[in-house]
């Protein structure tokens, strides 16, 4: 959930589109109420058009190497469209440089809830996560209220939900904060989280579910990833995602509502591979036997 960091905050104010009432007049009017026609809404209803940023893992980059892109390529495929971008840091103005300026249609991850942009059905569930090495006496740890936390150095990224749940167990005294707004082109919190843990500067990190699986895994010796599904004070910590759009709309939503659907079993695996802690709505860990073939 942008979270942890502005993958999923979406940080940007979105410029509603007021050209809406225009659009729904005339001769326009007549054609939807003959049936959805995607040329209303999109540019080139032949081109899946995202909105992204380009330096971004395990999300994004302009090579294709995320998830969200590879995710895209599924979609586009399924669509049976071309794939293009419209590429912004994800940072204040994400929005609406992006979707809003309608230099793109889809942003590939976005939280449930999120208002300012009209969310899609989510397609996977997942949560901040600790990330720890093994044999330093956390094992068993899942939650900010075990006392072996106490006296421990915890990496936090600065105003995340986690925040408030370290907060209310007394754990702030020793944490270190990272920056949550970053340039993505030249920084990234998590890889200096991550390499605070190697050195042992702090002793456990907290982290937005995918970027501690990917990170977890780039380790050696690979790093422990526990989801924060047990929290009893402060904030929720797992959150549904799911892809964002305008809020004119509407067909688009629906038709990649289908497509999700349709392709959840497929879209799950993608996002395994990329070591993404998957959650089900009862907080259970989602793994690839546990998906339908």
């Amino acid at each position: 959930m942008s979270s942890v960091n502005g993958d999923w905050l979406r940080l940007s104010l979105y410029v509603p589109c007021t050209a809406v009432a225009a659009l729904l007049s005339g001769k326009l009017l007549a054609q939807v109420a003959e049936g959805p026609d995607l040329s209303l809404e999109l540019i080139d209803p032949k081109l899946l058009r995202v909105c992204a940023d380009p330096h971004n893992m395990p999300f994004s980059t302009e090579r294709g190497e995320g998830f969200e892109n590879k995710l895209a390529e599924l979609l586009a495929d399924k669509l049976g469209k071309g794939l293009s971008y419209s590429w912004y840091p994800q940072a204040p103005g994400f929005v609406r440089n992006t979707l809003a300026a309608h230099k793109c249609d889809v942003i590939i991850g976005v939280p449930q809830g999120d208002d300012i942009v009209q969310v899609t059905n989510p397609y996977y569930r997942t949560a901040y996560a600790l990330v720890f090495k093994q044999g330093h006496g956390l094992e068993g740890v899942d939650m900010l209220g075990d006392p072996r936390l106490k006296d421990k150095h915890i990496g936090i990224v600065a105003g995340t939900p986690p925040g408030n749940n370290m907060a209310a167990n007394g754990l702030m005294a020793n944490a270190k904060p990272y920056p949550l707004v970053i340039d993505t082109r030249v920084d990234s919190s998590a890889a200096a989280m991550m390499h605070d843990l190697a050195a042992g500067e702090i002793d456990v990190g907290i982290l937005w579910g995918p970027m501690a699986g990917y990170y977890a895994r780039q380790a050696t010796p690979a790093l422990t990833v526990v989801p924060l599904v047990k929290e009893t004070t402060g904030p929720r910590l797992a959150y549904r995602i799911a892809m964002g759009v305008r809020y004119a709309d509407q067909e688009w939503k629906r038709q990649l509502n289908r497509t999700i659907q349709d392709n959840q079993p497929a879209i799950s695996r993608l996002l395994l591979s990329f070591s993404v802690p998957l959650l089900d709505d009862g907080d259970r860990i989602i793994t690839e036997d546990s998906i339908p073939k």
